[in-house]
Order: structure tokens, then C-alpha cells, then sequence
């Protein structure tokens, strides 16, 4: 009885595939509990990780950094697993007070840049400039600054500082 070629090639595969993954397999569960800091959670994540490189390890050329493609993966899965959370709509009617009331809730390096954005109206780069940081960081600040005053905007009225920051922070 001749032996199944294709079982002989799944077994090389399988060969292949212990020696190249499987020693990475240890610090892929440890980085995966620093992301999810539960076990469950990481256990799933190293599993669905582990299931797609056995599954697309037919790409995977040998000789190049397997714990790299491994994280690639484990990233992919866990960025394809979040969900945005949600965030209520803000109300159309909101006085000038209620918006500056929750510009000063949120932490100052935020409230700066928005403020020299939105309210002075200047460029990323003047803002660079002015603050002396890259655009870059400017262009972050701002987007999580304006997510923040919207998250504010968006929650009923509260004393000022209750929020984001207190007089020690």
C-alpha cells in the first residue's frame, strides 16, 4: 500500500511548524497577558493566533523572524476583536459655559491645543511652533482632546474637577 502524499506533506507541515512556532510560544502568551491582562482572555488570544499561523503558515518563509509574524498576527486578531465603545451623541442645544465647563474637565494638554486649534484658529505647524512639539504630537493631542470634550459634552452635568482632574493631578 502506497503512503498518502498528502498526509506525508500535513506532517511536514506540522514538523515545520513545531520547530519554527512553537518555541515562541511562552512569550507570546506573556505578551499577550500584558495586552489583555486576564488569562482567559490571553489564553483565547494565543489560541486564535496560534490557529491562523498553523492556517497561513504556507507563507511564513523559514529563516525569517517567527516571533515577529507570530505578534503580527496576535495584533491583527486582537485589533479585529475591539470594539469602540460607546460614546453618547452630544446635545444640539449647549451654552458657551457648558462647553468651556467641560474643556477645563479634561487635562490641560488637551484643553491647549484645542483652544489654539478650534478657538485661535492656527495651523498643526503653528502650533508645533508655538508649543514646541511636532506636528505629530499635536495632531494626536488633538484628536484625543477632542474625543475627550466630546465624551464630557456627552455625560450630564457634573462639578467641575469630578471628572478628569483634580488639584493634584
Amino acid at each position: 500500500m502506497a503512503s498518502d502524499p498528502r498526509r506525508h506533506h500535513d506532517e511536514q507541515v506540522w514538523a515545520a511548524f513545531e520547530v519554527e512556532v512553537l518555541p515562541h510560544l511562552e512569550g507570546l502568551f506573556r505578551f499577550a497577558m500584558w495586552l489583555e491582562q486576564e488569562r482567559d482572555k490571553a489564553e483565547d488570544l494565543v489560541q486564535e493566533t496560534m490557529t491562523a499561523a498553523l492556517q497561513s503558515f504556507h507563507r511564513f518563509r523559514t529563516g525569517t523572524n517567527c516571533r515577529a509574524w507570530l505578534i503580527s498576527i496576535l495584533r491583527h486578531i486582537r485589533s479585529n476583536r475591539q470594539t469602540v465603545p460607546f460614546v453618547p451623541p452630544v446635545p444640539q442645544q449647549l451654552t458657551d459655559e457648558e462647553v468651556l465647563a467641560a474643556l477645563r474637565r479634561i487635562p490641560p494638554q488637551y484643553q491647549e491645543i484645542i483652544v489654539l486649534c478650534d478657538v485661535e484658529e492656527m495651523t498643526y505647524k503653528e502650533i508645533a511652533d508655538a508649543l514646541g512639539v511636532p506636528v505629530g504630537t499635536v495632531m494626536s493631542r488633538l484628536h484625543r482632546g477632542r474625543a475627550l470634550l466630546r465624551a464630557e459634552l456627552s455625560q450630564p452635568s457634573q462639578g467641575e474637577g469630578e471628572r478628569w482632574h483634580s488639584a493634584g493631578s
